[in-house]
Formats: C-alpha cells, structure tokens, sequence
C-alpha cells in the first residue's frame, strides 16, 4: 500500500481535500474513527497555516513502516516567511490570525511524532507521524 502523494494547498478549499484525502488513507490502514478524526483535525491545521502563512504549498502523504508497525506520515511544506520564533508558535493559547491558538502544540499532541523546521524568509516543513495500534 503506497500512498506516497502531495496535495497543493493554493486556495481554502484545498484544506478540505488534504483532509479528507488522509483520512480516507488511514482509514484504509485500519485506525478507528477516533484517530481518523485525530488525523484530519492536524492535517487541517497544517493545511490552514500553509494556506494563511504561505503563498505556496503542500500536503504529503506516505504509509510508514517501522519495526513492525504502519503508520500515516503528514508532511506540510511551504515556501512562505518562515517562522522566526518557533518557541513562541509552540506556546499554548499564541496567535497570529486571531484563531484559539491551539495549532501546532495541538497538533503536537495529537499525534507520536512532530517534527517543525522553519528558516525565516525561506519557509517551513512541519512533519507528522500517527502510528497505528492493533
């Protein structure tokens, strides 16, 4: 099963075709409703940032193996500003576009991996990883 594809992300509606389009993989993979909704709620998250932050992007999709285990691996990349203070964006409750400020620590909690690289004026890559568990 390869699922190894990247969605752009140029107007709002491309976040809900990033959402749907991984949920529909880790269906496929065998995770439950709870962490189906677990997967589309980070994957809309990422997909909203690259959407309000970046002028260019995409949502990656790849099924992972690892010692004995499948998982989902989201990877969202982006050409836009970058992030120049990474600690502050990782703080519960900050904002920059009026939202709740749960974003990216949320998505952090959400999933087994997360992973952030940003260089300001030059973009950021936030990968992703659920893991399944039978």
């Amino acid at each position: 099963m390869n699922f190894e594809s990247c969605i752009p992300i140029k107007k709002e509606w491309d976040i809900v075709g990033a959402r749907q389009y991984g949920r529909d993989i880790a269906k496929q993979i065998g995770f439950g409703s709870v962490d189906q909704a677990r997967i589309a709620t980070s994957i809309s998250e990422l997909a909203r940032n690259v959407y309000l932050y970046a002028e260019n992007g995409r949502i990656c999709f790849n099924v992972v193996e690892e010692m004995g285990r499948k998982g989902i691996e989201i990877t969202a990349i982006d050409d836009g500003p970058g992030i120049k203070d990474i600690g502050k964006v990782m703080q519960d409750g900050y904002s920059t576009s009026g939202g709740l400020g749960a974003g990216l620590p949320g998505v952090k909690r959400l999933m087994d991996f997360f992973d952030l690289e940003s260089e300001y004026g030059k973009g950021t890559t936030v990968k992703i990883i659920k893991w399944f568990r039978s």
